[in-house]
């Protein structure tokens, strides 16, 4: 049992999730993984359909070879095997949404061999997921209900986009250890450029296999809740189907190996068919594709073009800009935001444009529903704010109303400073003119501070107050410290 499981409490003691997950990538390509269609969101119906797609008699695949590189990047920055030599298969079903009556993907030699991704959890505790694979195949078509309440129709734009499907190892334990997997997950495919990640689009979908059993005990009976596409989804579902498996346990059931789908309106998982083995679908090598044989070399190339991934990143954005594992775990989620924070930072406080990056601006960006490429306010923008606070001439109070003020398209800080006079009072001489006043009009909570020195916050506060906010709290604090006696 690994030391981030979290156990179940059933009415006959403990019970333990064992989770796997099949997630299917959409490649990041402009074309089809075998024919030179247009790949798109949004077209409209049978809009990016060729002949190969619809299955038309005689029409003859022929791979992508971008696709090809974009696997085989994926494989490299997950840790894994590359396998110079693969094929693909036929994978055989009928369904409406299957034109060929088959799917090519890749069964017993797939692209992408055993790997890993090491993931952190919110508490700062990490554990590792073994890859399993990743192969190549074609996506089915989509099929609509609801255009007609006699009939369903076909959409084709979809069939033969290209898919990554990464295979994990049943090392996840609980809910939150699949989310963050998958989420850990998307940021490197987005680090890759290999997969946009959009989980609203079905771009970035998961087939989740549950299974229950007691602490250490054999594997149980496994289900697969199919074509998840949201975090909180996943979440639910794994929750409620490993309960209803315990229940059946514990009633004295056994599980039924099937797929189930998750009806996201009742937060609960129903049946959809029993599950199909390897042998169920007759797979064999298609004859149409020789197999996929790679160069050493082309695969080095590929290799020295990575970027830097998200925990290289992390590890540096700690070692050169000195900040702590969370603030710098925030920051690489997002290449965007990575990317935007170096630039404001650049001989600017490390910490403190985190903080404004990480914290102030990303809260205005969730509230107006903004992606960080979007932001009204420039990197060079939010340094200039950082400047302005660490020079002393703005508090991080009158910070905040510059920001706001930034955000509602003002200006710049400093100008907005100058313009508002929000610089903050320095001068001694005006501060002790203020000070003297309140310690000679309030003996006795003068004489208090002697003996409770945090008493000495009202005075500060007084002073504040005095100057609309403007003093500068580190001056005033050393100046009442004299005059009170605090040394």
């Amino acid at each position: 049992m690994s030391e981030t499981s979290k156990l179940i409490k059933g009415r006959t003691g403990d019970w333990e999730i064992v989770l796997g997950l099949e997630v299917h990538a959409q490649v990041a390509s402009k074309a089809k993984l075998f024919s030179g269609a247009a790949v798109g969101f949004g077209a409209g119906p049978n809009e990016q359909v060729s002949l190969v797609d619809a299955a038309m008699p005689g029409m003859l695949p022929v791979i992508n070879g971008y696709c090809v590189e974009q696997a085989v990047r994926t494989g490299l920055g997950l840790q894994a095997q590359i396998n110079l030599k693969s094929h693909f298969d036929r994978k055989n079903y009928f369904y409406p949404d299957l034109p060929q009556g088959y799917q090519i993907s890749q069964f017993k030699d797939p692209i992408v061999g055993e790997g890993e991704v090491i993931v952190e959890l919110d508490d700062g505790r990490t554990f590792t997921v073994g890859v399993e694979r990743l192969h190549l195949e074609q996506d089915a078509a989509k099929l609509l209900h609801d255009e007609d309440p006699n009939a369903t129709y076909v959409d084709l734009n979809r069939a033969g986009t290209a898919l990554m499907e990464i295979v994990s190892k049943p090392d996840m334990r609980s809910s939150e250890e699949a989310v963050a997997y998958v989420k850990k997950l998307r940021t490197i495919l987005i680090y890759l450029g290999s997969c946009d990640g959009d989980m609203d689009k079905g771009n970035l979908r998961a087939d989740v296999n549950v299974s229950v059993r007691k602490p250490g005990g054999a594997l149980g009976t496994r289900c697969e809740i199919k074509n998840v596409n949201s975090f909180r989804f996943m979440q639910q579902a794994i929750e409620y189907e490993a309960r209803r498996q315990i229940e059946i346990l514990e009633d004295g059931g056994k599980i039924d190996q099937e797929t189930r789908l998750f009806d996201p309106n009742k937060g609960e998982t129903r049946s959809m068919r029993s599950k199909e083995e390897a042998h169920d679908y007759r797979y064999f090598p298609d004859p149409d594709l020789l197999p996929l044989e790679l160069d050493p070399a082309w695969v080095k190339a590929i290799e020295a073009s990575l970027p830097e991934l998200p925990d290289a990143k992390k590890a540096r954005l700690q070692s050169q800009y000195g900040l702590t594992a969370y603030d710098a775990g925030v920051l690489i989620t997002e290449q965007a935001r990575a990317d935007f924070y170096e630039a404001a930072a650049k001989g600017r406080d490390a910490k403190l444009t985190a903080n404004w990056v990480t914290n102030d601006l990303a809260a205005r960006l969730t509230a107006g529903g903004l992606d960080i490429a979007d932001s009204p306010i420039a990197p060079d923008a939010i340094a200039e704010l950082v400047q302005l606070i660490e020079e002393g001439v703005i508090s991080s109070k009158i910070a905040k109303d510059v920001f706001e003020r930034m955000w509602a398209g003002e200006g710049r800080a400093g100008a907005i400073v100058e313009a508002a006079g929000l610089r903050q009072v320095s001068d001694s001489g005006a501060l002790e003119t203020i000070i003297d006043t309140l310690i000679a009009g309030n003996p006795g909570q003068a004489a208090a501070v002697k003996d409770k020195p945090q008493a000495i916050g009202w005075f500060v506060g007084q002073v504040m107050k005095e100057t609309g906010g403007k003093a500068n709290p580190a001056t005033v604090n050393q100046l009442l410290r004299a005059k009170l006696g605090l040394g």
